[in-house]
């Protein structure tokens, strides 16, 4: 997940809104490749997930592009992960490819080990707690995938995985196929009321969180610049050659040390070379949140993998100051005839590749990355600086101004989704499922941007934590052992 705007109207919050009253680059892609002859492996990185693997497998089976490769890496799993993937696998008539580690190695090096092992086009991430809510998402990403050269990464919207949508796959043939052949598994962890209510708490967050980020922050930014700071890694397509050469580079450099969040490296990566993440609004994927008392340790990541990833890619940090030069090389370009003739492939934000390029002319997303980690810097400190001055009333003045523009943010952009079937006009007799947006949603959302209120200070305050502990850790004991 990306970095969420602090203060809801920030510097990078305003960008996004220019970018939705801009409104999206009119270019007209014509692809180079047809997405239709792309290959696609599916990447399941799992470690002790036996409550979900079915459910993940169930989503997968329903896709309307069959991968082809299925591939559980279980990364030293002590429970029945691989026995329930490949059994749920054998039932429905599924190939699956089980690669077992005696021990974890983590996320990072799965990923770049599968890119360099197989030589599928697209390496399609799935983590075993995401379940694919939308049958045509695979379909989706990897068609978006191949509307541009320049797209390295496409993900869906996603949600936070609740216990209806768990019993809303039971009804799913081959869910209730495994079920009926395994009496010992069970779709729902043995959570007892403390833990359910604490990952309440945690679905309450993230949901108001994910609607916020997702459906206007990312919406703007992709409006604004084509691409989004990262994809969100747990349902993600990558072109698989890009990828393996992002690793190719990078390890002699770092090893597997890269960050502690994979998506937020391979994402920075990406558009240091040119590349766009794009995200898409009409797809639909839900994946298990942690635990209330386990979510500092998800921010710590998250936060502390945004930190590094500036100390990596400092010259995208340094793009706003080479504003200009940019501006004044994209007008020779335009101006040359002869390129715009020899251009026989259109492509929306159309940029040069390469981290030369990057180094001399920085890049457009390079605002993105400033204005958050000055956001990210900035606004725990000065409610630091408001405490401690004991400057109460400042403080109260800024956090019931900042709260009330962000619930009237959400009370505006908020909607709340449903699938139905239906059947296509055209003599096909196959029902699809598309969005049906219902009534009642923003005041949901609402309420739930209320409760999370007290959440979101917290854990802007903890971000005070991972920056003097990054900090720390870069310049007095000088480690960079980051790793996923």
């Amino acid at each position: 997940m990306a970095v969420l705007p602090y203060f809801v109207f920030g510097p990078s919050t305003l960008m996004s809104i220019i970018g939705l009253i801009k409104g999206p680059d009119k270019t007209v892609p014509t692809p180079a490749e047809d997405w239709r002859d792309a290959t696609v492996d599916v990447v399941i990185p799992a470690l002790n997930e036996e409550n979900n693997i079915p459910l993940c497998l169930a989503s997968l089976a329903r896709q309307t592009i069959k991968p082809k490769n299925i591939i559980l890496v279980d990364d030293g799993s002590t429970d029945n992960t691989a026995k329930f993937a490949e059994h749920f696998c054998k039932l429905n008539g599924m190939d699956l490819l089980t690669i077992r580690r005696s021990a974890p190695i983590g996320k990072t090096p799965t990923i770049k080990r599968q890119s360099r092992e197989f030589d599928s086009d697209v390496e399609f991430i799935l983590d075993a707690d995401t379940v694919l809510e939308s049958e045509n998402y695979i379909e989706r990403t990897v068609q978006e995938l191949y509307q541009a050269v320049g797209i390295a990464s496409a993900c869906g919207v996603i949600l936070p995985l609740y216990d209806g949508d768990r019993n809303n796959l039971l009804a799913s043939p081959p869910l209730r196929k495994f079920l009926a052949h395994e009496p010992t598994a069970s779709i729902h962890p043995p959570l007892g009321w403390f833990d359910r209510i604490q990952g309440g708490i945690t679905n309450l967050y993230r949901d108001a969180l994910y609607n916020f980020l997702e459906r206007f922050i990312y919406r703007g930014q992709m409006a604004f610049f084509g691409s989004i700071t990262n994809p969100i890694g747990c349902a993600v397509a990558y072109r698989r050659k890009y990828v393996k050469d992002l690793f190719d580079h990078y390890e002699p450099l770092l090893g597997d040390d890269l960050t502690n969040s994979e998506d937020i490296f391979i994402g920075f990566a990406m558009i240091n070379q040119g590349y766009r993440n794009i995200q898409l609004n009409d797809v639909f994927a839900r994946s298990v949140e942690p635990e209330v008392r386990r979510l500092p340790k998800q921010i710590y990541m998250w936060s502390s993998s945004f930190f590094q990833c500036c100390y990596y890619f400092n010259d995208l940090l340094m793009s706003p100051f080479k504003a200009i030069k940019r501006y004044r090389q994209r007008k020779r370009i335009e101006s040359d005839k002869s390129i715009q003739e020899k251009r026989k492939i259109q492509e929306p934000y159309r940029q040069a590749f390469g981290a030369e390029y990057t180094k001399k002319f920085g890049r457009p997303m390079g605002w993105i990355m400033l204005t958050s980690l000055i956001e990210k810097i900035l606004f725990p400190l000065a409610l630091l600086v408001m405490i401690l001055l004991r400057w109460w009333e400042a403080l109260l003045i800024t956090v019931a101004a900042e709260s009330v523009l962000s619930l009237l943010a959400i009370l505006i952009i908020s909607k709340k989704y449903s699938f139905e079937s239906y059947v296509p006009a055209g003599g096909s007799n196959k029902k699809i499922l598309r969005l049906r947006s219902e009534k009642g949603g923003r005041l949901e959302y609402l309420v739930k941007g209320i409760l999370v209120i007290p959440i979101r200070y917290l854990s802007l305050m903890f971000d005070l934590y991972t920056m003097f502990h990054f900090a720390f850790q870069l310049w007095i004991l000088r480690k960079r052992d980051w790793r996923k």
